[in-house]
């Protein structure tokens, strides 16, 4: 599953004014659920679209992902989706540990793995999963290797508020989508 491009958080990218990261909830905390052919999925997956294409124009060139299920997946293939039109842009996946995704379900890991192939780099925090510490971890190492995020978040408490709230202690430019929660 890991390869060459794979090494653990050894340093910060040096330019770190054109990396954009991502944070969003799991699949389980959005309206839609796992169903992501849902309208108010989709309705955000266009928004999103936009914005990483308006991030681009920006003038970033490199991307920081989670990995996580959810709108982490959603993020990776979207940039995935772009680097079709915008070949010069990178998509860095850092990975709170190797093996996140030992409790998901074959779907999710074929999904996943396939993913893991397509990226540019692999930072890795952990070896093992050794707790919530290792995903904080990782949050904050996207935060500290980037000056802008985008963000899928619903208000509620949780990882995805908690990497918001270091973000702005830390200056980055936020662009905050709301998920849809009524039915189109």
């Amino acid at each position: 599953m890991f390869n060459h491009k794979t090494s653990f958080v050894d340093r910060k990218y040096s330019n770190n004014n054109k990396v954009c990261c991502f944070t969003g909830h799991r699949s389980q905390k959005l309206p839609w659920g796992f169903n992501e052919q849902d309208e108010r999925c989709l309705k955000m997956k266009k928004e999103l679209y936009l914005e990483i294409e308006k991030s681009i124009n920006e003038g970033y060139d490199t991307f920081l992902c989670g990995m996580a299920l959810g709108f982490d997946t959603i993020c990776a293939e979207t940039v995935l989706q772009l680097k079709e039109k915008y070949k010069f842009i990178k998509l860095i996946g850092a990975l709170p540990c190797k093996n996140q995704d030992c409790k998901w379900n074959t779907e999710q890991k074929k999904r996943y793995r396939n993913l893991l192939k397509q990226l540019d780099d692999i930072r890795c925090i952990y070896e093992e999963y050794n707790g919530a510490e290792c995903m904080l971890e990782r949050n904050n190492y996207m935060v500290n290797n980037s000056s802008k995020m985008i963000a899928l978040f619903n208000g509620l408490p949780g990882g995805t508020k908690k990497t918001i709230e270091y973000a702005k202690q830390q200056g980055l430019k936020i662009v905050i989508i709301e998920p849809y929660i009524e039915s189109i």
